[in-house]
């Protein structure tokens, strides 16, 4: 596979392990919400709050179905498993490896969820969207990676890296 494709909840972790499992494997990293912003010309909190949850949807799917690169880890946003053409779209670019962290890391570490850019509609909680997407991360993924709490985020690329080389990659 020529591209690893990083996917979880947001606080999984994403960005951060992707950058250093780009440097640690030679890859190029994409971050594909900064790719959002930069085609929507807005902010991701801007765009929920400006155009709604569907729009930001269609336009994180646009982004992803664009996506043409080799050599290179991809952190998409966490709810671009909701659509099923980027969900698809992902599959066809390489190995898509879902980091699962739970609930409570989750709360841990999201300190910002009005603020920080996370699909979710009015009134739902962080773990309605965990319990929608989590069959959605797990149906795509051709690797599961269980992070456990309190793990920092370098431990995490190492284990990852790990399973991606045991796998075959």
């Amino acid at each position: 596979m020529d591209n690893i494709i990083l996917t979880g909840m947001p606080g999984s972790g994403k960005s951060t392990i992707g950058v250093l499992l780009a440097k640690a494997m030679g890859y190029q990293f994409l971050d594909v919400d900064l790719l959002i912003q930069e085609r929507e010309g807005a902010l991701l909190q801007e765009i929920l709050d400006g155009r709604g949850v569907d729009a930001f949807l269609d336009a994180e799917e646009a982004a992803v179905r664009s996506l043409d690169c080799r050599r290179t880890v991809i952190a998409p946003g966490g709810s671009a498993v909701c659509r099923e053409r980027a969900a698809r779209h992902l599959s066809q670019l390489g190995l898509i490896v879902y980091l699962n962290v739970s609930l409570e890391e989750l709360t841990r570490r999201i300190r910002n969820l009005s603020s920080r850019g996370i699909a979710m509609q009015p009134g739902q909680t962080l773990a309605d969207v965990m319990a929608y997407r989590d069959p959605l991360y797990r149906k795509y993924a051709g690797l599961v990676v269980d992070c456990p709490d309190g793990q920092v985020l370098d431990q995490t690329a190492r284990l990852v890296l790990e399973r991606l080389r045991r796998a075959g990659q």
